[in-house]
């Protein structure tokens, strides 16, 4: 069924504050005219958002190799924009309202297939992060300089660590940009009012901030509308990623969306005074119908939504879906090809609005229904490559798509690692080159970044397809992940004789679930003192000199801490190298993510009677110059084995241990008070680290319900008791 609107019925249409549709009855189950679950690429279509999501991640957030990033952001919060780390409003605000379409037009789909809490969640996180950037006489419209994120590639919860290394103090929070009154900036702000009134729209009766957003859609929309123009937005830095066009057609599809949610017979008013200075066709006076829906051009969309709202300019929409269906550029396999730079996503969305357009609108035809229809199953799967172009969906999914954090590389390198570390959930890749060629190739932007934008008409469709034909999600997902060793050492004999042993010892931080600092990490180098003792000598007897101490060369502050020689079991003792600072090790360059300790253990009488080969540790390095990563040198977090094999075969367990709810001066809430918990405070103090929950509660010393450097003095003073007892 769908919802027939007509110039007969146009008054009446104008009346409803709201315009409303018909959808068809969800089948419990996948039709058979579907090879697809739908209901499944949709789930994890939404868990891509999550991955996009930027600052104090909600308690809902599925991704466990994600945590809160750009903490001292201006405005917390968005969606990081593709594969890189900037919030650029203009594509953020697009993809919300897309997402918000969906929901608006097909919810009983998403509802029954038990997508709808997942859907809110993320439609209101991002709607939420656009009403904040409403600062009453001004609007944020970016987030991050576009210039300088493109300079590191790495995962953005280290983004400030990563971002110093090249120059940039990101710790105090990085550049952020505002329009005012009388500015160019309509285009953006049209997206941005357009997107919180579809969201309020989608959300009525789910959600009690939907006039919220409706007051913030209004302000923004009346700023954009009074400057009309795109001058000063195109000569900022957003112009370098998402220069705009034109702007006549934000304000037409925000005018529309606000009619929607408000009913006021002032927004189409306004929305028919844009449409003489919409896009034409190339040497004609006639609207523009020979493009598709996206970012940077939603006449079409506004069109849809204009006839939607009045009933009039129907043969318009149906032109332009004329010339998709009929005219338009197609691969091998029915893809409408409408240009190279991410194809899928102009494909995908050229489907859902052919799919609310007959949905809708008094336009019908078989040729419609196949053409939506092929847009999304080619992406699925159903193309001549028999490949899905969603990540961790169907046949022969891409991996390794262009996105830092899912790469999570350890050296600011776009080839290292060879393959991506995490699996991008739901992400639709760019797509074919226009010959149908594709390569699963991280290098390869183009073809195989993926975006917000990318995803949003694709979702969009989705619910679409879902309301008809059904489909069931996995309720498994996500499982986790197959991890990789996050901490370990590489270690080398430089020198080794009678007198004594000379070690490079390199300790590494390929952290990836999260990417993270963690403070108070430690190895140990073991060694068997027989032939010392033999001697007459005690192990104690044995000199250890540092003869580097990376670690040192980046401050005092990250030194690291060289034990005296410790008894293990029976002859066996070690030597163990703590970091209290975190930061000595991290996954941001090729120079940071491992951190040398030279370290020389001398026979006490030199010259004579070291024998190298009967300690533990030297068990993997012993015949090898260059490093070897070992587990012999196992590696402890506050002195609890988490990687490697201890001489008498004792691995690591994983335990859930219970901390204590409040320990006064426990900032890193391991259950005790120690020296990584000054070092972790005065990191948060300096912005160089966040805290939450009990280790925020035990920051505050002097339990004045305030953290600043009082709270350092007095566990200065707590820890010198301790250690005085």
């Amino acid at each position: 069924m769908k919802k027939l609107i007509s110039s007969a019925i146009a008054t009446a249409v104008l009346a409803a504050s709201v315009f409303t549709t018909v959808t068809p009855a969800l089948s419990g189950a996948v039709s058979a005219a579907s090879d697809y679950n739908y209901a499944e690429a949709l789930q994890k279509s939404l868990y891509f958002y999550e991955c996009q999501q930027a600052g104090p991640l909600p308690d809902w957030n599925r991704v466990e190799w994600r945590a809160d990033s750009t903490m001292n952001d201006f405005i917390k919060g968005g969606w990081y924009d593709a594969g890189d780390h900037a919030k650029f409003n203009m594509p953020m605000a697009y993809s919300a309202s897309m997402l918000a379409w969906g929901l608006y037009q097909y919810p009983d789909g998403i509802e029954k297939c038990g997508e709808m809490t997942n859907y809110v969640n993320n439609l209101t996180f991002v709607l939420d992060y656009l009403a904040e950037c409403d600062l009453g006489d001004e609007i944020v419209y970016q987030v991050g300089n576009g210039q300088e994120d493109h300079t590191w590639w790495g995962p953005v919860e280290l983004y400030e660590y990563g971002m110093e290394e090249n120059g940039n103090d990101y710790f105090s929070g990085r550049p952020y940009y505002t329009a005012k009154a009388g500015e160019g900036y309509s285009a953006v702000l049209g997206e941005m009012a357009a997107a919180l009134a579809a969201g309020a729209c989608a959300l009525e009766g789910r959600s009690s901030k939907t006039k919220d957003y409706i007051s913030h859609a209004e302000n923004i929309f009346k700023m954009a509308d009074s400057a009309k123009s795109n001058a000063d937005y195109n000569n900022s830095d957003a112009s370098g990623f998402y220069r705009s066009n034109h702007f006549y057609d934000d304000l037409f599809y925000a005018a529309n969306w606000l009619y929607k949610a408000t009913g006021k017979q002032e927004y189409i008013t306004k929305a028919e005074g844009y449409i003489p200075n919409l896009d034409k066709e190339l040497g004609s006076n006639e609207l523009k119908y020979s493009w598709g829906h996206c970012w940077d051009d939603v006449m079409q969309g506004g069109m849809l939504l204009y006839a939607q709202n009045t009933g009039k300019n129907v043969d318009r929409v149906k032109k332009h879906l004329d010339f998709l269906t009929d005219s338009a550029n197609k691969l091998e396999g029915g893809l409408v090809y409408l240009d190279t730079w991410g194809c899928l996503r102009y494909a995908s969305t050229a489907g859902f609005i052919t799919a609310v357009a007959v949905d809708t609108l008094d336009i019908s035809g078989d040729k419609y229904k196949t053409f939506y229809e092929t847009q999304i199953n080619y992406c699925l799967g159903d193309n001549p490559n028999d490949r899905s172009y969603v990540v961790g969906f169907g046949k022969n999914p891409p991996l390794n798509v262009h996105h830092r954090t899912a790469h999570a590389s350890w050296k600011n390198a776009v080839e290292t690692p060879e393959n991506n570390r995490h699996i991008l959930y739901g992400a639709l890749a760019g797509g074919p080159k226009e010959d149908g060629s594709f390569k699963d190739d991280r290098g390869n932007y183009i073809n195989s970044e993926v975006a917000c934008d990318y995803n949003a008409g694709y979702t969009g469709l989705l619910c679409k397809m879902v309301d008809e034909y059904g489909g069931t999600t996995d309720p498994s997902f996500p499982e986790p992940e197959k991890k990789d060793d996050e901490f370990y050492v590489e270690a080398a004999i430089k020198q080794s004789s009678a007198s004594g042993v000379s070690l490079s010892l390199k300790f590494t931080n390929h952290t990836a679930w999260p990417a993270r600092v963690v403070d108070n990490l430690s190895y140990r180098y073991y060694f068997d003192a027989s032939e010392i003792i033999q001697s007459g000598h005690k192990a104690e007897d044995v000199v250890v000199r540092v003869d580097r101490d990376q670690a040192k060369m980046y401050g005092e502050e990250y030194a690291a801490v060289i034990s005296p020689i410790t008894h293990y079991k029976d002859n066996v003792y070690y030597i163990e190298v703590t970091y209290p600072n975190g930061a000595a090790a991290l996954p941001i360059s090729e120079g940071r993510h491992q951190c040398e300790t030279m370290l020389a253990l001398v026979f006490p009488d030199y010259g004579s009677g070291w024998d190298a080969s009967n300690d533990y540790s030297n068990g993997d390095i012993s015949d090898s110059e260059d490093p070897v990563k070992t587990d012999k040198i196992p590696v402890y977090l506050n002195g609890t084995l988490i990687y490697g094999t201890e001489p008498d075969g004792t691995t690591p367990i994983e335990t859930n241990p219970t901390v204590p709810d409040k320990i006064i001066g426990d900032v890193n809430v391991n259950g005790k008070v120690e020296i990584s918990d000054i070092v972790l405070l005065n990191k948060y103090l300096t912005k160089k680290a966040t805290l939450k929950g009990n280790g925020l509660k035990n920051a505050d010393v002097y339990e004045d319900k305030k953290i600043n450097v009082f709270d350092s003095i007095a566990l200065k003073r707590i820890l010198i008791q301790i250690n005085n007892k």
